[in-house]
């Protein structure tokens, strides 16, 4: 993610302060290895099994897999007349997949015959994140995405006071504060303060249906205002190994929230 999006040196909005250029199209593409095996599943039988896999980095997209044809289950695979153009990459052929009484429409694709600025594509396919059940980074279940070798998260403990308001009822009221929050800086994202939940008003708070994945922090869990808007903090309870001081944390970012901080 580092290097296609936030700035990143292949993003559309590559950073300023460099004493360096680089040459060739807007549009750019890096294929490089990726370490790991990894696996994919449908129906509980799988699909994809790779120690070969390949991330194609490409401007303004998230890092795609690629992994060469016969690390597939290819008696799995159905053609289909689903085409689709890249004006980078070429003509996009596309299978459907079945497998363990799942059917996973035009899940798969690869270029046949690549563009010649794309030719390192040939023999290799990737796969639709989704519409696999469940996929595998050597024994570890992945969530999300595969993770981006290039996109870190880092959590340190910190010396600042913060303090969250925010309106109840119509009335203004302090929702957290504390001098001893963890500053989380993710690659392409302003940093954000994690509060230890001792040091929040959790009973003016409700956890909501809503829930999202990351990759790299966990499944995180969302919370509202009793009376007031939906969602205004998210939790981790728990959280992945890099983000493993987040356990116990609540975040807060809402336009009717203000976080306020002073070192």
């Amino acid at each position: 993610m580092s290097l296609t999006l936030g700035g990143g040196p292949l993003s559309g909005q590559a950073p300023g302060d460099v004493n360096y250029t680089i040459d060739g199209p807007a549009h750019k593409l890096y294929f490089h290895d990726f370490p790991r095996r990894v696996r994919a599943e449908l129906g509980g039988v799988t699909v994809l099994d790779s120690e070969r896999g390949r991330l194609l980095d490409e401007t303004g997209l998230l890092p795609a897999l690629y992994v060469p044809m016969e690390d597939l289950r290819t008696d799995l695979l159905e053609p289909t007349d689903h085409k689709t153009h890249c004006p980078f990459k070429g003509d996009a052929a596309y299978w459907t997949v079945r497998a363990g009484g799942r059917v996973a429409e035009n899940a798969v694709w690869a270029y046949p015959e690549p563009l010649p600025g794309a030719a390192y594509l040939k023999g290799y396919a990737a796969v639709y994140f989704g519409a696999m059940d469940t996929w595998y980074d050597e024994d570890e279940e992945i969530h999300g995405h595969l993770r981006d070798p290039y996109h870190r998260v880092d959590a340190r403990r910190a010396r600042r006071h913060v303090t969250v308001t925010g309106t109840v009822d119509g009335q203004a009221v302090t929702l957290a504060e504390t001098d001893r929050p963890t500053v989380v800086s993710e690659t392409g994202l302003p940093n954000r303060l994690y509060i230890p939940a001792e040091d929040v008003r959790t009973d003016l708070l409700e956890r909501s249906s809503t829930v999202t994945v990351c990759p790299y922090k966990g499944t995180s869990e969302y919370w509202s205002l009793r009376g007031g808007p939906a969602d205004v903090a998210w939790s981790y309870p728990r959280p992945l190994e890099d983000a493993a001081k987040l356990a116990g944390h609540l975040c807060f970012l809402h336009d009717d929230v203000a976080v306020e901080e002073r070192r």
